[in-house]
């Protein structure tokens, strides 16, 4: 098996190398989301279960294959906070070819990575992680063509974790567009499933939004959305439910607000 770390290096070099070739399409994000109940508190002695997040979302597809990138900042009630980043280009072996790669349901193959920059309140070191971290994650990618999608696409990766031991993970995310009557919404998200290692647990994150196309009103379609977040995740972080006496089932659900630009 090729290690994970050169695997990412190979694909963030290449990706360097390819800057100027072809932008073919991009979005870019920014939301609002407000819940409760959230687990995992930042301290023992806080219960901060009350969050606001700030999210910047960019989505581009390229000559060479995509990017996806994300930065979430979450305020709690408590007032602690936490910056999380993903960075998530893929080289499309189709595309770097300049042939179809497509089989069945597979459209294409990709080389997938990502880069997760954590940055959080933790004085109890509660998380496996710690306050401060820098994961590489390299593996192969997936896209497939499923009736109705927008897209579908599998990721799996080889995660080289900072300062705690490697696992595995697969990512599968989705975006489904329907309408009810004369209203557009938009159902999409991701299920992140890691496996254990001696610093963890395994663990699964659903997290999905239903989402109204509110831009349809004034004529924008695709540009204000407005809706629910729904969070489904066991064991977050990594922390076996009930360990240092912490729940770490979380399901939760926020109000969310999301204008695309």
């Amino acid at each position: 098996m090729i290690p994970a770390k050169h695997l990412l290096l190979s694909t963030v070099l290449l990706a360097s190398a390819t800057t100027q070739a072809e932008v073919l399409w991009q979005d870019n994000s920014l939301s609002l989301l407000s819940g409760d109940d959230y687990k995992v508190n930042y301290s023992l002695g806080t219960d901060d279960a009350s969050r606001d997040v700030v999210t910047f979302e960019h989505a581009s597809g390229h000559s060479w294959g995509d990017l996806f990138l994300f930065s979430d900042y979450l305020s709690s009630s408590a007032g602690s906070d936490e910056l999380y980043t993903e960075i998530s280009p893929r080289l499309s072996l189709g595309k770097l070819q300049n042939r179809e790669l497509a089989l069945g349901p597979v459209k294409d193959v990709l080389l997938a990575s990502t880069l997760e920059l954590g940055n959080m309140d933790d004085p109890d070191h509660l998380t496996a992680t710690g306050p401060h971290f820098t994961h590489k994650l390299a593996g192969v990618g997936l896209d497939l063509a499923v009736p109705g999608f927008n897209y579908m696409q599998t990721n799996f990766y080889h995660r080289n974790n900072d300062d705690a031991a490697d696992n595995e993970q697969l990512t599968l995310v989705w975006a489904l567009p329907f309408s009810l009557g004369s209203a557009d919404f938009l159902y999409d998200g991701f299920i992140d499933w890691t496996s254990a290692s001696r610093d963890a647990h395994s663990s699964v994150n659903f997290t999905s939004q239903l989402k109204w196309d509110a831009g349809t009103l004034w004529g924008q379609p695709k540009s204000l959305y407005a809706g629910i977040e729904y969070v489904h995740w066991s064991d977050k972080f990594g922390i076996e439910d009930g360990t240092f006496g912490v729940d770490s089932n979380e399901r939760n659900v926020n109000l969310l607000v999301k204008y695309h630009f």
